[in-house]
């Protein structure tokens, strides 16, 4: 799957670390913030930029191994298509995060939603296939996906820094089979 796109309704922390990690654990990839009030990732460029310059030969494909990050800007979706569309023909696998409101609509790139488990019915899940992050309550999926562990204090500080977390680190390795995972279009 060469773009995902991450929906995340519930955390605003993990909404911001989880495409992270799902680049992280693929190796070489892109994450590219659709959400015009989102997190302030580091950068020198974002994707307002190269949407009002348009994007340079460079932009279009990794320098090298490793993730980049492009932050939003400000620029709404749909006023970023056609450069969305051509980063993501550039490389080899794209993270799109995606805001947490509204829902998200069925399009060509596959949406994962990334749901907390939390006990008490405070956020409905629709039984469709996400990707559900383990909090300290004991429970049991609410419907078919794959449950990450509680991810380390030393991940979430070298995510929030700007890091990669230490090699091996468990729950960045539980994001890879997301990247294979038959998500619904």
């Amino acid at each position: 799957m060469p773009a995902l796109a991450l929906w995340t309704p519930e955390d605003g922390l993990l909404g911001a670390l989880a495409p992270l990690a799902l680049a992280i654990a693929a190796g070489t990839a892109l994450v590219i913030d659709l959400d015009p009030f989102g997190p302030r990732y580091p950068g020198s460029a974002s994707l307002a930029d190269l949407v009002a310059e348009g994007p340079r030969r460079a932009d279009l494909g990794p320098a090298r191994r490793g993730v980049a990050v492009l932050r939003n800007g400000g620029v709404a979706p749909a006023g970023a298509a056609e450069v969305v569309s051509a980063l993501i023909g550039g490389w080899e696998k794209v993270v799109l995060r995606l805001p947490p409101r509204p829902a998200p609509v069925a399009g060509v790139i596959p949406v994962v939603p990334v749901r907390l488990l939390i006990p008490g019915g405070l956020f409905p899940h629709d039984k469709a296939p996400a990707v559900y992050q383990a909090t300290r309550a004991a429970m049991r999926l609410p419907g078919p996906g794959l449950r990450l562990p509680l991810p380390g204090q030393g991940t979430i500080a070298a995510l929030l820094q700007g890091r990669r977390p230490v090699a091996g680190d468990r729950w960045v390795g539980a994001w890879r089979p997301v990247w294979e995972a038959p998500w619904a279009r």
